[in-house]
């Protein structure tokens, strides 16, 4: 009897995951590997990295208690490769196997790796999403604009979620005017459930500490669920204290309260822990029962079945080279404030830090705090995309690619946005408490102390104008500048460009 190898990777933490249903449990060996070329080819957060290796190690033993056999190696093994393809050749060579069975993997770097290995490979689609590769180009196929909202539609009808009959439940698709409510005076959330680390999470801490201690963030207070059954708890926990505010406030930011009204289910999900169907029905019900608004529920489902797997569709679709896109030509050097340097910008200076501190910042904070500045500034694409990879613990190539190049830069040339998602520091001010306390001033459009968010508003505008000024939906912006004095706007551009000088010399800004 022929053994073969079924691959399980670090994000593939799922019992249901189709490789292991294309299986034989009495035949076939499960290979799981800590590996240096996953854990450093961008350096993660450390969390990121313990999270993954304690959840790996747990799964493993949930497989061999399901009566699985388990190849584990862990990455202080003496043995270790050091790479995933280094280590199923080496177990093939240890079984006498000569087949490997994976589901794809979500990072095209890892896809080429596997294919050029001297083993016979099967790949087989990971259907943890509902649309497959397919479908959604069966979806996007002849279409001039691949806009989400309108694939989000097809994935409730699919599923039947928030549904009455052919007709989307209270008779709107989308609630997201309903779901944009500046900070509250006071969150009722208390936040995450947090975990107190047992001995083999104390282990992986210790591990990751002395490996992977000089990566940006910090690996202790580790509170992260590490198995599905700690992910569920988490999940039913928000459901019944956050979910309610959610919809409200989802787009708010308050520099003492981090998670706001936010589930932080993303990482489990992304890695397999949670199935994004199950989570979604859960809210679903919450609903059906009375116990969360209407726009909490579609606002959070919108997330799950439309946007993630629209992302997930656009990475697909784009291939290999997406991550390389800068259709605006931006070549800046990421600012060392990203990597936690000091900042004068009270905004960035709050997200870096709870990035540091947590892996983790909502998805406004990446977008309109840290994604808006570098796409004003100028900052080149490939690092900006390395950056979010390396420090969000919910980040893989497949999600974290398509928001990072298509959603914040716009360095794909509008595939996933119609318009560039820049601002002025007028909707941080109205968003958040950041601007309070700040060196800068959120009114002042010009001087020493205007808020750069003001400032390179205008210079990205004007650097611009030639592609956007005929864009029916930035139109405006074009004609309240025209209409600005002439000295005016000679003294923007130049505030704006005394600013790009300072962050490209490397000082404090």
């Amino acid at each position: 009897m022929v053994t073969r190898l079924v691959l399980v990777l670090g994000d593939q933490l799922s019992e249901g995951l189709s490789a292991l249903r294309a299986a034989d449990k009495d035949r076939d060996i499960v290979v799981m590997a800590e590996v240096a070329e996953e854990a450093g080819y961008v350096p993660h957060h450390p969390k990121k990295i313990a999270f993954l290796f304690a959840a790996m190690r747990k799964f493993a033993q949930r497989l061999q208690d399901a009566g699985w056999r388990v190849a584990y190696t862990r990455l202080d093994d003496t043995d270790n490769s050091g790479a995933i393809c280094g280590e199923l050749l080496r177990r093939a060579a240890e079984h006498d196997a000569t087949g490997v069975i994976a589901t794809q993997p979500g990072e095209w770097r890892l896809i080429g790796a596997l294919s050029e290995m001297p083993l016979k490979l099967h790949i087989i689609r990971d259907d943890r999403f509902i649309a497959s590769a397919d479908a959604f180009e069966a979806w996007a196929k002849d279409k001039k604009q691949l806009r989400m909202e309108y694939f989000y539609r097809e994935m409730r009808r699919k599923t039947g979620l928030l549904m009455e009959g052919e007709q989307p439940a209270g008779g709107k698709w989308n609630y997201d005017h309903d779901n944009r409510k500046p900070a509250p005076d006071d969150v009722k959330f208390e936040g995450p459930l947090m975990f107190e680390p047992d001995n083999a999470v104390e282990e992986v801490l210790d591990l990751v500490a002395a490996r992977f201690g000089g990566n940006f963030g910090a690996l202790r207070p580790f509170w992260f669920a590490t198995d599905r059954d700690q992910a569920l708890a988490q999940l039913d926990h928000w459901i019944k204290g956050g979910l309610t505010e959610f919809g409200d406030y989802q787009d708010a930011m308050l520099a003492d309260r981090p998670f706001m009204y936010h589930s932080l289910i993303s990482l489990y999900i992304n890695a397999g822990l949670l199935d994004p169907l199950e989570v979604c029905q859960k809210v679903e019900a919450a609903w059906q029962a009375g116990k969360a608004p209407l726009n909490a529920a579609e606002g959070f489902i919108r997330q799950i079945i439309g946007w993630r797997e629209y992302v997930r569709g656009i990475w697909y679709r784009e291939g290999p080279d997406y991550t390389r896109r800068n259709i605006l030509n931006h070549s800046n050097d990421l600012p060392s404030m990203y990597w936690g340097a000091p900042t004068d910008m009270r905004c960035i200076s709050q997200t870096v830090a709870q990035t540091r501190d947590q892996a983790y910042a909502h998805h406004i904070q990446r977008l309109m705090v840290t994604g808006n500045f570098a796409l004003l500034a100028g900052i080149d694409p490939w690092q900006v995309h390395e950056w979010y990879l390396a420090v969000y613990a919910d980040a893989y190539e497949w999600v974290e690619a398509p928001n990072v190049i298509g959603m914040s830069l716009f360095a794909d040339g509008g595939i996933i946005a119609s318009k560039p998602y820049v601002s002025s520091g007028n909707y941080i001010d109205r968003m958040s408490d950041y601007c309070g306390g700040c060196a800068y001033k959120v009114k002042d459009k010009t001087g020493p102390k205007a808020c750069p968010f003001n400032l390179l508003y205008w210079h990205f505008l004007i650097r611009h104008r030639d592609r956007f000024s005929s864009n029916p939906r930035m139109g405006q912006m074009y004609a309240t500048w025209d209409r600005m004095d002439v000295e005016r706007r000679k003294t923007v551009l130049r505030d704006a460009d005394t600013f790009l000088a300072k962050m490209q010399a490397g000082d404090r800004i």
